[in-house]
């Protein structure tokens, strides 16, 4: 078998840790809150919490959850917040009173709450004011019997809290009316739980800790099965990225603009945190003053993002003018970086951008480029600690390296399946216990992997495949296009044809003009023949462009 793991290649990384150092997240939270107590934690909106002060407030959600609800462990509770202050807290009182995370995007539709709640038999949510309303109009259609409402400024000191909470209510008015009959607020039951020790529950590695919903784009979203086991594989993992960077415990700090309810900026926080550095909270990432703002009142050392953040924040005049000597890495995952996006980034930041590479059934990630002069741009880099990848052809044959086909993974941050859906489980893995990941794949010879699209999105062009990814790579690359993104669609003469969905910052550029620059860095066969100019591309919530949109 052709595989690839982090033993055989004299670059990887961390060879040999141990990815069993706890025995589940409450442990690992412990850990670091004991190591670094008086050490800054996270910072959100102007204000600081340290280690101590999230341990105390995590362990009096942990004792309301066990004493003033009828709730038991193995019990799902849903958190639908962005990213503040109160987030991490929750996390880890819901999994020290040994019950189980739902990370909900607050932005989602009915439709989706409902389906997600019921779904995973959400018995609780922990809601942010400004969603309330959202979740009043769902709870007639779940069993969720225990809603706890928290406003946006809860853990701020008594004064600016309520000047915070009262204009994000009656001045910016983001706080819709609601009527949640018998809620509870977050103060509230911190309050109550303050008033008992907890019992600290310590899970099993096997049990569960997370139900990760996919992103849905393709289908019914499905909660991936994430144990403590798997989630500590994948932090620890992780940490040995970061010391390829120069990222060392203690002193160092994260921006956070991806939201903590997707499972990549979920697992970096979880990252810093065990390592005892600080993470910086971005509430709303498409708010890019706001992002500019947080990053000037606190200096940084990482910055974690996705390739459309990328090319937003390198076309913003204030981002630009920032101070970014003490920028060490910065991090990509989500979707795919295109090489003008690194381009640019270093350009203005000074910082390479590390590609990784995940799935939310892999907790999520599966392999990274290491620092340094290590980092192969164009790359997803090499597989973490623990990780065994292999690439595969139509019939499972194990292909040679240097051939495109379906990657394979095996190792300890794997899921344990779809919740309650073991025909669809038993359907992404092989029968030699590899996680098929529905991405194309190519091992080169040095063992760098390079996906080259998603197996649904490729293009067959008179026969040929014809990859988006790459015919995007070269189209982001003529200075005249800000966003793009590649489908393919029916053609009476080659049965499939690629079109171009094209944002643009000059209008004097065209299709023709766009197509012979193409024609410059692929084969004719891949360039474009439609192009469709538009205003902006339809995203998900995390920023994703999503090409299911483009094809409807």
């Amino acid at each position: 078998m052709d595989t690839v793991t982090e033993q055989n290649h004299s670059m990887a990384i961390g060879e040999g840790i141990d990815t069993q150092r706890f025995n589940n997240l409450v442990e690992m939270f412990a850990d670091s809150c004991t190591r670094f107590a008086g050490s800054d934690a996270y910072t959100c909106l102007g204000h600081t919490l340290n280690f101590s002060e999230m341990f105390e407030r995590a362990a009096q959600f942990t004792s309301y959850l066990q004493n003033h609800t009828d709730l038991k462990p193995g019990d799902r509770v849903a958190i639908m917040m962005p990213n503040i202050l109160q987030y991490p807290a929750a996390v880890f009182g819901i999994l020290q009173a040994g019950m189980v995370v739902v990370n909900t995007n607050p932005l989602y539709s009915h439709r989706e709450i409902v389906h997600q709640f019921n779904d995973a038999d959400v018995q609780a949510v922990l809601v942010l004011a400004n969603m309330a309303a959202d979740v009043e109009a769902v709870v007639a259609e779940t069993q969720v019997k225990n809603v706890i409402v928290t406003q946006i400024a809860d853990f701020h000191p008594a004064l600016k809290r309520t000047v915070v909470n009262l204009a994000a209510k009656y001045i910016k008015k983001m706080v819709p009316a609601y009527s949640l009959p018998g809620h509870t607020t977050f103060l509230e039951a911190l309050k109550l739980g303050s008033k008992k020790a907890p019992v600290i529950c310590q899970p099993k590695p096997t049990d569960t800790a997370m139900l990760q919903y996919t992103g849905g784009t393709t289908g019914v979203a499905k909660g991936a099965i994430l144990s403590h086991g798997n989630v500590v594989a994948n932090s620890l993992q992780c940490a040995e990225m970061f010391q390829s960077y120069g990222i060392n415990e203690g002193g160092e700090s994260l921006v956070l603009p991806l939201p903590l309810y997707h499972i990549y900026a979920f697992t970096v926080s979880l990252v810093i945190a065990q390592t005892g550095n600080h993470t910086l909270l971005i509430p709303n990432p498409r708010d890019l003053p706001s992002v500019v703002k947080a990053m000037t009142s606190q200096p940084f050392t990482m910055f974690s993002g996705l390739n459309t953040l990328f090319v937003a924040l390198c076309n913003d005049e204030a981002f630009k003018g920032l101070d970014f000597s003490a920028l060490k890495a910065t991090i990509s995952g989500g979707m795919a970086l295109t090489g003008d996006a690194a381009k640019r980034w270093e350009q203005v930041t000074g910082c390479p951008i590390y590609e990784g590479y995940g799935l939310t059934e892999t907790a999520p990630v599966l392999t990274v480029n290491p620092g340094g002069e290590a980092n192969q741009v164009g790359t997803i880099g090499l597989p973490v600690p623990g990780t065994v990848l292999k690439v595969v052809d139509d019939q499972g044959n194990t292909l040679p390296r240097g051939e495109a086909g379906e990657l394979c993974a095996s190792g300890p941050q794997v899921m344990q399946g779809y919740w309650q859906r073991p025909e669809a489980t038993a359907e992404v893995f092989d029968e030699d216990g590899f996680f098929t990941t529905g991405d194309i794949a190519v091992i080169q010879d040095d063992g760098y992997l390079r996906i080259v699209d998603r197996k649904k999105d490729m293009i067959i062009v008179s026969g040929f495949n014809v990859f988006p990814n790459e015919v995007e790579d070269v189209l982001a690359t003529h200075p005249a296009v800000v966003e793009c993104a590649v489908i393919g669609v029916t053609d009476d003469k080659s049965g499939e044809a690629p079109k171009a969905f094209v944002v643009l910052n000059d209008d004097s550029v065209d299709a023709k003009a766009l197509k012979h620059y193409c024609k410059e860095g692929l084969a004719a066969y891949k360039v474009p023949k439609y192009f469709e100019f538009r205003e902006e591309l339809p995203k998900s919530n995390v920023g994703k462009v999503l090409r299911k949109d483009l094809r409807d």
